[in-house]
């Protein structure tokens, strides 16, 4: 007998046909002895719905509402699986998140979970019961509703299984696994059958939708077994394990892409030391992350351009930051929302001389130019003009065998 945390996504429930095959998918994972832990996302589509009708009342919603507003939306999946459980004559129960309860760090629309009660839902599991949480959300101290943020059903499965010590947490979703690149841009994607915590943390931070880049961050620190498999199909899916259980034939193991990207350049800034420090420190204190940053000293060295990503969602704010930045003086801001983040993520990079090179190269062979660079152990990321992004991810798909 093993615990098991089980969680399924949007897609996997967005049907009431749907919910009932994964309720019977829970059925058989019980007549196997084990204990389960299910954790449900809201149906597909439902929670931009409810984004769609607080916009209605308001852009500005009031965040408390708006957080207790999205959180029906797993609470109803919650008790539609749980009653097709029990028609399937399966001893099972919805918890809403108070009700074990969730503790979360009390941020509206972005919490982290910090610790939930384990009691109530043990002593259902020893009596042979099937628990069923919502995703996404938990309570703050004060007693408010909190959610984790998009995608933040994966990361409440994580911590479920670090927290009532599961011996493996399996992620149910629409695709086989994680595929080699995005498998609906390039066909001959295949699918990975073991990838380390490291690199599925670099290909969800860099694009890849797979899994919350938080929830992969958790079960690394926590060495938490994942598998991310496919509700619709019994076949095997991808092991996310730790690297010194994986052997590597390949520098590369997958090729990722975003188009959430935006390039800020700030022109004829005054080179002096700390100017790039009052630039990103009150970027940093309004949340706003920046990736990759370049500075080009100008010819008489008095003064430097500064161009660096953030979010596309971000850039509004940041322009507006830097302008009322006093500290900084600087010609012009200007700003290129066309552009996409390519990447290529191996643990075999390390080993591997020539990566690099053969990167830029292939990229140079497809007349794609870089605009900007990022790198480390096992990634390497460019910036490109978003009109060339699928040139580029099957030119590099190609380049380093992974066809």
């Amino acid at each position: 007998m093993v615990k098991k945390v089980l969680k399924f996504g949007g897609t996997s429930v967005g049907t009431i046909e749907r919910i009932q095959h994964v309720a019977n998918i829970i059925k058989k994972e019980r007549s196997f002895g084990n204990k389960v832990i299910v954790v449900v996302s809201a149906m597909a589509g439902k929670t931009n719905e409810l984004i769609k009708l607080s916009n209605e009342i308001s852009e500005e919603f009031n965040k408390r509402e708006f957080d207790v507003l999205l959180s029906t939306g797993e609470q109803v999946t919650s008790a539609l699986l749980s009653g097709a459980l029990i028609k399937l004559d399966v001893k099972a129960k919805s918890w809403l998140n108070w009700q074990i309860p969730i503790f979360t760090d009390g941020e509206h629309a972005n919490a982290r979970i910090i610790n939930m009660r384990v009691e109530k839902i043990n002593e259902y599991l020893d009596d042979n019961g099937v628990a069923i949480i919502p995703g996404f959300q938990g309570i703050s101290k004060k007693g408010d509703v909190t959610t984790i943020g998009r995608g933040g059903s994966d990361a409440t499965a994580v911590a479920v299984a670090k927290i009532f010590n599961a011996d493996t947490c399996e992620i149910y979703t629409d695709v086989d696994g994680v595929f080699s690149t995005d498998p609906k841009k390039i066909p001959v994607a295949k699918k990975i059958d073991k990838i380390s915590y490291d690199e599925m943390l670099e290909l969800s931070s860099l694009g890849a939708k797979v899994m919350q880049s938080s929830a992969v961050q958790t079960a690394m620190m926590y060495d938490i077994p994942l598998e991310v498999r496919s509700t619709f199909t019994e076949r095997m899916g991808t092991k996310i394990l730790s690297q010194e259980n994986i052997d590597y034939t390949k520098s590369v193991t997958g090729v990722a892409y975003s188009k959430d990207d935006a390039k800020i350049t700030i022109i004829g800034v005054e080179d002096r030391p700390g100017v790039a420090a009052n630039i990103f420190e009150p970027l940093s204190k309004a949340q706003i992350n920046v990736d990759m940053v370049i500075q080009n000293i100008s010819s008489d060295q008095k003064t430097t351009d500064i161009t660096f990503t953030v979010k596309r969602d971000d850039v509004s704010k940041t322009k507006k930051i830097l302008k009322n930045n006093s500290i900084i003086k600087y010609k012009e801001i200007i700003q290129n929302n066309n552009v996409a983040k390519v990447s290529i993520v191996g643990a075999g990079m390390v080993s591997t001389p020539g990566v690099t090179y053969r990167m830029f190269r292939a990229l140079s062979d497809e007349g794609i130019n870089i605009l900007a660079i990022s790198t480390s152990e096992i990634k390497l990321s460019v910036i490109i003009e978003e009109d060339y992004t699928l040139k580029a991810i099957k030119k590099l798909h190609t380049i380093f065998d992974l066809d």
